[in-house]
């Protein structure tokens, strides 16, 4: 394909993926649309896998992660109901790709990545892209971003056994938490939580998912230690 033709594809197929993969499956805020169209997919896959961004499928990434099929980003974001002047915390940063729409909806986003490796090409992707209302750290996201708490909204990119009680006490009261949750890794059912008060929480299922393991001290366990926190940018 010639250069100039392209980023034009791209386009195409981008405007194709919202209409046949999210709108048509019910995801209907104008607003979460507007924001996967301003995106480019295909800059948050390797480099390889360009020609596949915009199917209805996840795809591999570094350190054996995955970036989650277009419809289940859009849909949990939409989950999140965000109107604009949030302040959001994201867990599993993975390519940046979820980051990097969060950011096209929310005032700031605050996003955790425990692969160094992962952590480092999201910032340099969203730096690329002029998302610089998005800060990403390198860390065990089961324990939130405590010092930038409490946050209106939480998104989990893993599926954990249980919401980590750390996320639970740094969301705002009326915020709101998606996240897959399920006894055995791999699979889960997506939940979303809204703190109606100091101590209380409302829980409602939001269907069937498979995730990633959430690893972490309030998470599964993993079979080497997680290193430490450390914010990247």
């Amino acid at each position: 394909m010639e250069p100039s033709t392209v980023q034009p594809e791209f386009d195409r197929l981008r405007e194709r993926m919202i209409e046949r993969q999210i709108r048509a499956r019910g995801v209907t805020s104008e607003r979460v649309l507007d924001a996967i169209g301003r995106v480019r997919r295909e800059g948050y896959v390797p480099s390889y896998l360009g020609e596949f961004a915009y199917e209805d499928s996840a795809l591999p990434i570094e350190e054996e992660q995955t970036i989650s099929q277009p419809y289940i980003v859009a849909f949990m974001v939409e989950a999140l109901g965000l109107e604009g002047g949030e302040k959001v915390l994201e867990v599993g940063a993975g390519s940046g790709y979820a980051a990097a729409v969060l950011g096209e909806l929310a005032r700031q986003v605050y996003t955790i990545e425990r692969h160094a490796r992962l952590a480092r090409t999201a910032v340099e992707r969203l730096t690329r892209d002029g998302h610089m209302n998005v800060h990403v750290r390198h860390g065990d996201g089961t324990l939130g971003w405590p010092e930038k708490a409490p946050f209106d909204a939480i998104v989990v990119a893993a599926g954990g056994p249980g919401v980590p009680e750390s996320l639970r006490r740094q969301l705002a009261i009326g915020g709101r938490l998606v996240m897959p949750v399920g006894d055995v890794a791999g699979s889960q059912h997506l939940v979303r939580i809204t703190r109606t008060a100091e101590d209380q929480y409302q829980e409602e299922r939001l269907g069937d998912v498979r995730f990633v393991p959430l690893i972490g001290a309030e998470g599964w366990h993993a079979p080497a230690t997680v290193p430490g926190d450390s914010p990247s940018r």
